[in-house]
């Protein structure tokens, strides 16, 4: 087979996010979805199910957490009620993702249910 007759495979984006406080990790984290999600500031467009790869930092720990996910929320530019432009990332069911919604959840313990506004819902 040639090169040009091979089909193109779409790789996941890849994003950075690092996120420094408690407040921002309370309005990005989406605890609603199975296996947990982000949101993630972007200008740059996506679709419902784009397969994502993050490196996501939290606060003071030096690690870069590798996490997949999908896409399963678009806030658009220009978005009711000055929300910031951006999409949520649904975290895959791997081990990976796991151990990171954990650390996540172990962090915003007490916070999550809290009524404070976020980015998603």
């Amino acid at each position: 087979m040639t090169e040009a007759a091979r089909p193109a495979v779409a790789r996941p984006s890849v994003l950075s996010l690092n996120i420094n406080s408690k407040s921002a990790l309370y309005a990005a984290y989406m605890s609603f979805l199975t296996n947990g999600g982000i949101f993630v500031p972007t200008p740059k467009p996506y679709k419902i199910g784009d397969e994502v790869f993050m490196l996501l930092q939290l606060m003071d720990d030096p690690t870069r957490h590798p996490v997949a996910g999908t896409v399963a929320w678009i806030t658009p530019h220009g978005a009711q009620g000055g929300k910031t432009q951006g999409i949520g990332v649904h975290f895959s069911a791997d081990e990976s993702s796991k151990v990171l919604r954990s650390r996540i959840e172990q962090v915003l313990a007490g916070h999550l249910g809290s009524n404070r506004p976020t980015h998603t819902l």
